[in-house]
């Protein structure tokens, strides 16, 4: 019986130390793209500003021009765009975002507004299709490394839907990636377009200088603001990439501490189990040679 139990602990102990290689891997692998992730976001930066800036100063000398992207109207049917992952083992990454984005699009039906649905992600299509929503279109295998063409083709789809009537608004929930460990789900306003307000001294600056405009404001703004939702979109993947790899190296480190704690566990009922089996067969013995010694 104790022989049993000890062959039955080996596996395990086997078993264990062979998924603490694979989480140990994984690990090491999310923690080196988390530096390549977090570089993509601090150099997109720099533009994602300027643009918000130039559509800023264009907004304000254009005098208020009207366009498609920046109509107000009521909303009847509104866009909601989830940013997920197309792979797990991340922890809490998924869950947050889709269950914001649930309680959303439930919060919309109780007001009676109608929901389009966009995803980003495997894991938010899975759990939005389970639950019975409908998926208008799904954007897979991105979510690892993000490119502008990406961030390109989702914002041309939501602008275009926007532009038709389709949507009256459009919002996205994503993960927005503050440090290497923190990391929290957030609603991003996407459509319409809110232009961003100059700065104090933003304003003062490009007074004195007394811009001109060729074209004009009104038809700069027209070309910049799809433009502007493209740079939004494409922060907002990369936002999110960088989140994805740091709550999976969280994980992996936390699952490769318990495997390692594990280990330790059943090393030690190993021990004891080899500590019974030998004990045993010592009596066993004394036994014996006391029964020949009777006889």
């Amino acid at each position: 019986m104790a022989s049993a139990e000890l062959r039955a602990i080996r596996r395990r102990i086997k078993s264990v130390q062979s998924t603490m290689k694979i989480t140990r891997a994984m690990e090491l692998i999310a923690a080196s793209r988390i530096v390549k992730a977090h570089q993509r976001v601090s150099a997109a930066q720099p533009y994602t500003r300027k643009m918000a800036e130039v559509v800023g100063n264009v907004g304000a000398a254009s005098g208020g021009a009207p366009h498609p992207l920046l109509e107000h109207r009521e909303v009847e049917t509104a866009g909601v765009l989830v940013v997920s992952s197309d792979r797990g083992l991340a922890g809490a990454y998924n869950t947050n975002v889709i269950r914001m984005a649930e309680a959303r699009l439930i919060e919309l039906a109780g007001q009676g507004v109608d929901t389009r649905v966009y995803v980003v992600g495997k894991r938010a299509q899975s759990y939005l299709r389970y639950r019975g929503y409908r998926i208008e279109r799904a954007f897979l295998g991105i979510t690892d490394t993000p490119g502008y063409g990406d961030a390109r083709a989702i914002a041309n789809l939501l602008m275009n839907d926007y532009a038709e009537g389709t949507i009256d608004s459009v919002e996205a929930y994503s993960t927005e990636y503050v440090s290497a460990l923190t990391q929290t789900a957030a609603r991003w306003p996407i459509l319409p377009i809110i232009p961003p307000e100059k700065e104090e001294g933003a304003g003062e600056e490009a007074a004195s200088f007394g811009y001109s405009y060729e074209p004009s404001a009104a038809t700069l703004l027209g070309l910049l603001l799809p433009r502007y939702v493209e740079a939004a979109m494409f922060g907002l993947l990369l936002d999110a990439s960088a989140s994805e790899h740091a709550a999976r190296r969280r994980a992996m480190k936390a699952a490769t501490e318990n495997a390692d704690d594990l280990t330790r566990l059943l090393s030690r009922q190993a021990n004891q189990a080899r500590q019974a089996e030998i004990t045993t067969e010592i009596s066993e013995i004394v036994g014996g040679a006391e029964a020949l010694t009777q006889g």
